[in-house]
């Protein structure tokens, strides 16, 4: 059975694109997930069919209708999973690099939910659809460290809704080119796709969305590398690597928003979540995990220091 979920456009929405407006409000669905669920019909204003540019306006009244989840057709393969914690609603891994988190057209094996349905069985949030079961937010392919798995759909609307609401704590460390001079600061710039290339992310003061990333400088190394810190405000695809690369500073071993040749034969950009904090969805408590930092990263320090 579909679920229906239902909102009054607000006068701060007026003039936002339908699928914009639909992703403020229900953060745990993905931009294209709700462009679909547009295309698809399933998105009424006023009781109209409308399409995902359309701009909404203050007082109407928007139906969401989200289909059931299909039964998964992803393959569960065995892993060695790096389980940091694990309860019966969450489940937080340490991701290493070169993993692909969930599974995406072409690629439908070797991805971290491929090991999560295997660990966890049928124990996975079915809320973002049959390729990203139990998944809230992801890191890249080529970034390590922590990221929270649901394992109900309770947790994950709740934790969904704590990464709306910017209460999630996030912190990364990551290697970037050049000495940066201050020793903190923030970027405060919007991200979309890319006009000119869409598979990069881009600062579009226009049609991107908010993205704010506070960094302070842990050490400056030697060959005109700095170690920094980056506090995630909000959760933007590549922000981390679009904020630092904007302002001069693009993450080391990153070769599509920095330079184009990898040194120390790195793999991707040179970046970890090591810091994750969040209020659990059933005790209400807060709870903070750190991982530390991939042999790789430690060996780049101990170089470079």
């Amino acid at each position: 059975m579909e679920q229906e979920r239902q909102f009054t456009v607000s006068q701060k929405e007026t003039g936002s694109r339908l699928d914009v407006c639909l992703a403020g409000r229900f953060p745990e669905f993905t931009r294209s997930y709700l462009q679909k669920l547009c295309k698809d019909s399933a998105v009424l204003v006023d009781d109209a069919e409308k399409k995902s540019n359309y701009k909404v306006r203050e007082g109407e009244r928007v139906i969401l209708k989200v289909p059931k989840p299909t039964e998964l057709s992803i393959k569960p393969e065995k892993m060695d999973l790096d389980i940091v914690y694990e309860d019966r609603d969450i489940i937080l891994i340490n991701k290493p690099k070169n993993m692909v988190v969930h599974p995406a057209p072409g690629h439908y094996e070797g991805t971290l939910v491929n090991g999560l349905m295997e660990h966890c069985r049928d124990e996975l949030s079915g809320i973002n659809g049959v390729l990203r079961p139990g998944i809230v937010h992801r890191i890249d392919k080529d970034t390590t460290g922590i990221l929270i798995v649901c394992k109900n759909d309770m947790a994950h609307q709740c934790l969904a809704e704590q990464l709306k609401d910017h209460t999630i704590t996030r912190r990364y460390h990551a290697i970037v080119c050049h000495n940066i001079k201050e020793e903190s600061g923030t970027v405060d710039a919007p991200i979309a796709r890319s006009r000119k290339d869409r598979k990069k992310m881009a600062i579009d003061r226009e049609a991107g969305r908010r993205a704010v990333t506070h960094y302070r400088v842990l050490e400056r190394l030697k060959e005109g590398f700095t170690y920094i810190e980056c506090r995630l405000e909000t959760g933007r695809t590549h922000q981390i690597r679009v904020h630092m690369a904007s302002i001069g500073h693009p993450l080391l071993g990153d070769t599509v928003y920095g330079p184009k040749k990898s040194k120390y034969s790195l793999e991707g950009q040179c970046l970890h979540a090591k810091v994750l904090g969040f209020t659990h969805p059933r005790t209400k408590e807060y709870m903070e995990f750190e991982v530390g930092l991939p042999a790789y990263f430690e060996e780049l320090l101990k170089r470079l220091g």
